[in-house]
């Protein structure tokens, strides 16, 4: 994993490249850690690293499968809203049953249907609006598949941020180093799926 995206020579290659990129921060930022290290929360925050891992996992998961059925809306979830928003607060815990081990996987199979739905989805595709979510706007109709992909990238890239302060917080490792020493780990998770393995 470089310390810097790829060239790009055009616009899908671009959203491809600093989506890879920004993915691939938590493979590295949660390189060596145990599951009590990657569970701990050792800043005023409450955030963990496998929490935020299990959060860009669904988030992605989220805004993809938008993405995914455009122009029209995913099917809608039949739970209780307060079911639903217990379950996106439970998004961001890494709970005791789970292990880094998991939350990297289920983050891998993520990145690469993410990857997979840039390369090959509509990017002008207009994406509903979901009226019924109390923090998307009113009055705003449709975005396009482009500002979906460019939202997941500055959401990816913003976690990323918080998961480097947790991470020095934890040991005082930080990202050039966890760069270099990730470079050896487990490679079928670095794999691009449009590169072979």
């Amino acid at each position: 994993m470089p310390a810097l995206a790829s060239p790009v020579a055009d616009e899908r290659s671009a959203l491809r490249e600093f989506l890879a990129f920004h993915q691939s921060a938590y493979l590295a930022v949660s390189y060596g850690l145990t599951d009590d290290q990657a569970r701990s929360t050792p800043s005023v925050s409450t955030l963990s690293i496998g929490g935020l891992i299990k959060h860009v996992t669904g988030m992605q998961r989220s805004w993809m499968a938008r993405v995914a059925a455009a122009p029209e809306t995913p099917p809608k979830d039949p739970r209780p809203f307060e079911e639903i928003a217990k379950e996106i607060a439970d998004g961001h815990v890494m709970r005791p049953d789970e292990t880094l081990e998991g939350l990297l996987r289920a983050l891998a199979a993520q990145n690469a249907e993410s990857l997979r739905l840039v390369e090959t989805s509509d990017l002008g595709a207009p994406v509903p609006v979901p009226h019924d979510v109390p923090w998307f706007p009113k009055d705003q109709r449709a975005w396009s598949v482009r500002w979906v992909i460019l939202h997941v990238i500055n959401e990816l890239a913003r976690h990323a941020g918080h998961a480097d302060i947790i991470r020095e917080s934890i040991d005082g490792a930080t990202m050039y180093e966890l760069i270099a020493a990730a470079e050896n780990w487990e490679p079928r998770l670095w794999v691009r799926p449009w590169q072979p393995a």
